[in-house]
């Protein structure tokens, strides 16, 4: 990697991202939208034991889902339109490297993500009265964590896609098992065992065990921190794999 190189990439396409307004909308906006509908939606759910609510017992936990979620499918569709629009193989003719491109999308879109979660959590915590026994500070680091991952995932699939149509396939393949598996909506204690083997080699279990960690304690456990660094390795290998596959032509 070239770091001028790098990040010249990355001033490129966070100004390609500032003047696509509905995308910019998208990121930015609709986690904190959803937050909000999730809010009204428990709203007249009795509270369960101990005074503690629906909403707020699944709060913390989406602040990292929902991220994960629309960084995945934003950053999948973008890159595959450089690719299909041939501004790819164009720039590769440069001393340009995959990983350089790679890592200047994940940067850029990084960043963005960054603003969407401290977006999220303002609304969450300060709007919605969510609250949670640890610091709103270590939700916040875990929320962009996660988002990161889900860029990183978004361009590695988007290595294996020819069209965007292709790109949105990789959804359900890839997000919907991880929600549904991640311990949000059944324990993973509570697994069958061969589905609690799966969700341990799922990074989004990882996240959502952290998060749901700063829920009830409130300092900094191993557990925690042991989570942290299997989402960022996730993040990181879903990096290099993606440069390592992405293809320099799109039939």
């Amino acid at each position: 990697m070239s770091a001028v190189i790098y990040a010249t990439t990355t001033t490129r396409i966070l100004r390609q991202l500032r003047t696509d307004h509905r995308t910019v909308v998208m990121i930015v906006l609709v986690p904190s939208l959803l937050m909000t509908l999730l809010y009204f939606m428990y709203q007249n759910v009795p509270t369960g034991p101990g005074g503690v609510s629906l909403f707020d017992r699944i709060a913390v936990t989406m602040l990292g889902i929902l991220p994960f979620v629309v960084m995945f499918l934003v950053t999948s569709i973008a890159m595959q339109r450089e690719r299909s629009s041939g501004t790819l193989e164009r720039l590769l003719t440069t001393p340009l490297t995959k990983l350089d491109l790679l890592a200047g999308y994940g940067s850029a879109f990084s960043l963005a993500a960054a603003v969407q979660a401290g977006l999220a959590c303002v609304v969450a915590f300060w709007l919605l009265d969510v609250t949670s026994a640890g610091s709103v500070l270590w939700v916040l680091v875990v929320a962009v964590l996660v988002a990161v991952l889900g860029v990183s995932l978004g361009l590695l699939c988007s290595a294996f896609a020819r069209t965007e149509f292709q790109a949105v396939q990789f959804m359900p393949v890839i997000v919907i098992p991880q929600f549904l598996l991640c311990g949000l909506l059944v324990a993973r204690d509570d697994l069958p065992d061969w589905l609690r083997w799966i969700s341990n080699v799922l990074p989004l279990s990882y996240a959502v065990e952290a998060l749901q960690e700063i829920t009830v304690n409130p300092g900094v456990t191993g557990v925690m921190v042991r989570d942290l660094v299997v989402v960022a390795a996730f993040a990181a290998a879903a990096l290099a794999l993606g440069a390592a596959t992405l293809r320099r032509r799109t039939p």
